[in-house]
């Protein structure tokens, strides 16, 4: 018997299969015919990460296409002076890395739980199959891989502004992103500790933030996360006029 308890397994060793309740939190299911649900059920797998886990690492090669079913990952890399750059924060329903399983090449950045998390993983050649045989499936990942490119230009949108209102405000707004993360709803579970690793501020300068967000009717802060109220204004510049 292997005396090293769970929590000493690596994150590929304490992969299991999904629960049903789990399955229902993959919004790419729903999209496929039956025999390709089958085949996609059969091969997914989940794992439960514990804060700090890498799911990712830069220079490793692809083997699963990798999607958040509870909790909150962090994309980031390192730059040569040892700094490390955020991308972008990973909510519940969102899936990542198309791109890299697409291309079957190296990650590029670092994927780290930020809590304890559940990430679901389809297999490197069953998601080749789905792209091969599935229409809906094949939709799903032109939208994801759209929907990133925004992100994207908006996260260097973001890196140059200097007013952290504003800073926080389109953060916030990424990680509402209804298509890249359909699990998250109107209520986000973060902590103003775990915002501020992705945003990139020192927590108090983010709680500071946070207020005058609410205070101009964008956002409520609720017990263990927060509520968006106007999504709209978060995207836009209106916080620019007003933040300092």
């Amino acid at each position: 018997m292997d005396p090293r308890t769970h929590q000493d397994l690596s994150l590929h060793q304490r992969r299991r299969s999904p629960t049903a309740d789990e399955l229902d939190g993959i919004p790419w299911l729903p999209l496929l015919l039956p025999p390709e649900r089958e085949r996609a059920v059969a091969s997914l797998l989940v794992g439960d990460a514990n804060a700090g886990d890498y799911v990712c690492r830069v220079g490793r090669p692809v083997t699963y296409w990798f999607g958040v079913v509870e909790g909150l990952l962090k994309m980031s890399s390192d730059d040569a002076q040892g700094q490390t750059m955020t991308y972008a924060g990973l909510p519940p329903g969102g899936w990542f890395g198309e791109g890299t399983t697409i291309k079957r090449e190296p990650y590029r950045y670092n994927i780290q739980a930020l809590r304890k998390s559940i990430v679901a993983g389809l297999p490197l050649e069953t998601f080749h199959w789905l792209l091969d045989h599935s229409i809906g499936f094949n939709r799903f990942v032109m939208n994801q891989l759209n929907e990133r490119l925004g992100q994207f230009i908006a996260a260097r949108e973001i890196d140059r502004l200097n007013n952290p209102d504003v800073r926080v405000a389109r953060s916030l707004a990424s990680l509402f992103n209804p298509v890249l993360y359909p699990g998250v709803g109107e209520v986000l579970r973060i902590t103003q500790q775990e915002l501020a690793y992705l945003v990139g501020l020192s927590r108090q300068r983010v709680n500071e933030a946070l207020a005058a967000l609410e205070t101009q009717g964008a956002i409520r802060v609720e017990y263990g996360g927060l509520r968006v109220l106007d999504l709209a204004a978060l995207r836009s510049s209106v916080f620019q006029l007003k933040g300092g």
